[in-house]
């Protein structure tokens, strides 16, 4: 009898290596260096070891991050695009967060799984609100924020795209952070006017990467201040990160603020139905489930909640996108 074949095995016993030689090369700036130019080695990481630093270098090669001519690397369009932390597509900042924030905590998983609660405590010390934890340094917050801009840049127009939003007049994008998704809904409906409502710290900051000068931003605690008002509310990547009870009490308040034929645009992952897939979105939830007191959930269980609260006439799409599309309106 032959065995079954290993491959997959292998490659997932791996594929922490692989992440962890572009989180490497991400916090040595080595794509950033080489936007001026090819170098060699000992150029672009005088700070290390040079028969260490090739290795990593050459690993990058593999990848297909860089390319090598005569010992000089070169970065490939993919990682000018992506990596490089002043490019308007980077995904550095998330990157930087991956390995500074999540590497550690998904440490822990099996201690998550077994207890069921997030690792925060048992990898940094931390106590406190959980989400004051991106912003305790100025750079933590900045590899936050540029993480989360990058990722939603990515996804945002596909979301916009997914409903028939052209009767609506104003939005509110709630824990919008740099108005990415906000953005997108106003270059596909420019009549549309919006406002980003998220926490001083955030506000501050992402007003800076913010092109769209017409966007309004305004700083609060969406559990705890008075929403701004809207006829659309956009919720991404949101309720994710709650679990039942925080998320209801959070659409509730969106509920109560909405006029009658309001609507409300969510961007998540949505699993399937019976949880065995798509494998994005079962990773993310794991995520939450190490970084936050949330889960992903599947369409009907978005329907649940949503319909719970009072709206009507829930839809979900798959965008193709890294998230996907739910709305549903205000009877």
């Amino acid at each position: 009898m032959s065995l079954p074949d290993a491959n997959a095995i292998l490659d997932l016993m791996e594929a922490f290596r692989r992440s962890k030689v572009m989180f490497a090369a991400v916090s040595f700036g080595v794509f950033d260096r080489l936007e001026r130019g090819p170098a060699d080695a000992a150029s672009l990481l005088p700070e290390a070891d040079p028969g260490a630093a090739e290795r990593l270098l050459d690993a990058c090669v593999s990848l297909g991050l860089l390319t090598r001519k005569e010992r000089r690397y070169a970065n490939t369009p993919q990682a000018s695009a992506y990596l490089c932390r002043e490019s308007e597509h980077t995904l550095a900042g998330y990157i930087l967060y991956s390995d500074r924030v999540l590497f550690p905590l998904w440490s822990h998983l099996e201690d998550a799984v077994r207890e069921g609660s997030n690792r925060w405590r048992q990898t940094f010390g931390f106590e406190g609100d959980l989400f004051s934890h991106f912003f305790k340094t100025p750079e933590a917050q900045r590899d936050f924020l540029l993480g989360v801009h990058g990722l939603g840049k990515l996804s945002s127009p596909a979301v916009a795209a997914a409903f028939d939003l052209s009767r609506f007049g104003r939005l509110a994008d709630v824990g919008g952070a740099t108005g990415h998704l906000a953005a997108a809904v106003r270059r596909r409906y420019p009549r549309i006017e919006a406002v980003v409502f998220d926490l001083p710290a955030v506000v501050s900051f992402a007003r800076t990467l913010q092109p769209d000068r017409s966007i309004e931003f305004l700083s609060g605690d969406f559990f705890r201040d008075a929403l701004p008002a809207a006829d659309l509310y956009v919720l991404g990547r949101i309720l994710h990160d709650w679990g039942e009870a925080e998320a209801r009490t959070l659409l509730e308040k969106i509920h109560a603020a909405l006029p009658a034929g309001g609507g409300l645009l969510l961007a998540e992952k949505l699993l399937a139905e019976d949880h065995t897939g798509p494998i994005s979105a079962q990773m993310q939830s794991i995520n939450m489930l190490v970084c936050t007191d949330g889960r992903e959930r599947s369409l009907e269980e978005y329907r649940r909640l949503l319909e719970g609260v009072g709206f009507v006439d829930v839809r979900g799409k798959r965008t193709g996108a890294p998230l996907d599309a739910v709305f549903a309106r205000k009877s």
